[in-house]
């Protein structure tokens, strides 16, 4: 068990903070006495959602706020001495359909916020929620930090620049800032009104709904997956550990499944429900990595993180709070 009693008291910004990490981080954070400040713009098809917060909105300050104002961010960063900085476009579709926008949040937005922070608040930590996606088609597996970097969509380069950004900053600036390369984060509040945060959503939807889950290819493709709790211990303990200091981390599970595996074990959890493999719809298939798992042992080594929290039981969780609430994600349809 990890001591966090140094965040109790501290100022917290927390961009996308009514979305599904950033939520999740809060409630932490509530727990341990910080001073939050949530920035969400609540654009529809990102993934803020009130009702992720409807328990602690007494105890945090909410800002609706776009990233990408630089005005407002320059305001927000000052007197805080942590940013998570979680706000992103993470649907990979919709970075291709329009890659302009994506560009504006994942890369421009990022350097506004950086120099928000390098011009009125240089003593912060930022902690920057970075992706695998740029690591492209795995060359070998797992896939460490030390692999090459090939975007295969418009998304995975711009979180690059992002990310690249921060690690410049700390670098030339002295603003202490770190990156995790998260892989597949599901749990509660996570988007599954449709796909554009992770495949999982729309599966669990589909379940609910009582339609089959659909599997693109032939289901052998395999994943690493990393619960919620996981990944809010993993961005708590870079934001407080100077060895984090201007380094990327893998994030990860040494439990990988195929998917064909993982539907059928969502079925059964569910204890109802089907799957079925269907063809690739050819606009994923340009974008699709194959095989992914991480190996994160960097992280491990220098953080003492690792996951605790096992895919079965991640999921018996997750499909329970959406059984539970999922009126407050999506409307079903009768």
């Amino acid at each position: 068990m990890n001591d966090f009693t140094q965040f109790a008291g501290k100022k917290i910004l927390i961009t996308g903070g009514v979305g599904f990490i950033g939520s999740a981080l809060a409630r932490k954070l509530v727990d341990l006495n910080a001073k939050i400040t949530l920035v969400d713009s609540l654009i529809p098809q990102y993934g803020g959602n009130l009702f992720n917060i409807h328990d602690i909105k007494d105890q945090v300050t909410l800002n609706i706020t776009d990233v990408r104002d630089p005005h407002a961010i320059a305001y927000l960063v000052q007197g805080q001495d942590f940013l998570f900085n979680l706000a992103g476009q993470t649907s990979h579709l919709d970075s291709m359909v329009d890659p302009q926008t994506d560009l504006n949040i994942n890369a421009s937005a990022q350097l506004s916020i950086l120099e928000a922070c390098r011009k009125h608040n240089p003593d912060i930590t930022i902690v920057f929620a970075s992706t695998r996606q740029l690591y492209g088609k795995p060359q070998y597996l797992p896939v460490d930090e030390n692999h090459s970097i090939h975007p295969v969509d418009v998304n995975g380069i711009n979180k690059l620049a992002g990310e690249w950004y921060h690690l410049l900053y700390n670098d030339i600036y002295h603003i202490r800032s770190c990156a995790l390369r998260l892989t597949n984060t599901y749990g509660p509040g996570m988007r599954v009104k449709d796909a554009r945060q992770t495949f999982l959503g729309i599966w669990i939807r589909k379940l609910i709904e009582g339609q089959p889950i659909q599997v693109f290819g032939d289901g052998s493709q395999l994943r690493d997956f990393n619960y919620v709790d996981d990944v809010v211990e993993a961005l708590l303990l870079s934001a407080i550990h100077p060895r984090a200091d201007g380094e990327i981390f893998n994030l990860g599970s040494s439990e990988y499944i195929n998917l064909n595996d993982l539907a059928a074990l969502m079925v059964k959890i569910f204890q109802a429900g089907s799957y079925e493999l269907i063809p690739f719809p050819p606009e994923r298939k340009k974008i699709d990595i194959g095989d992914y798992y991480s190996d994160y042992r960097k992280i491990h080594q220098a953080l003492d993180w690792q996951p605790k929290i096992s895919l079965k039981k991640g999921l018996e969780n997750t499909i329970e709070y959406y059984r539970q609430n999922h009126h407050q994600y999506w409307e079903v349809e009768a």
